[in-house]
């Protein structure tokens, strides 16, 4: 099982420090997303200043529906890799 979201707080710039389940912390700098796709809302600071762990799915999210991967936010924190297919098959 990958590790899920506990606590976000926003930071300046875009960025984001995370807490996992398995105790880890570190920030994610988003500010590269802004602007592209579904985040074009975050041009306006306030959505991306409305961030807070979904209760059900333990990962960051929006308003909107919008929110991302906690394997990726993971991954970008601790440079571990992502799993991959047979790794998620294997552990259902």
């Amino acid at each position: 099982m990958m590790e899920r979201i506990l606590s976000v707080t926003r930071l300046p710039h875009y960025r984001l420090r995370l807490r996992f389940t398995d105790g880890v912390e570190g920030e994610v700098d988003l500010a590269y997303l802004v602007g592209s796709g579904v985040f074009d809302a975050w041009r306006d600071e306030s959505v991306f200043r409305a961030v807070r762990v979904d209760p059900l799915t333990r990962t960051v999210t929006w308003p909107g529906g919008l929110d991302l991967c906690p394997d990726v936010l993971y991954h970008q924190v601790t440079g571990k890799p992502l799993p991959t297919q047979s790794d998620k098959a294997s552990s259902a």
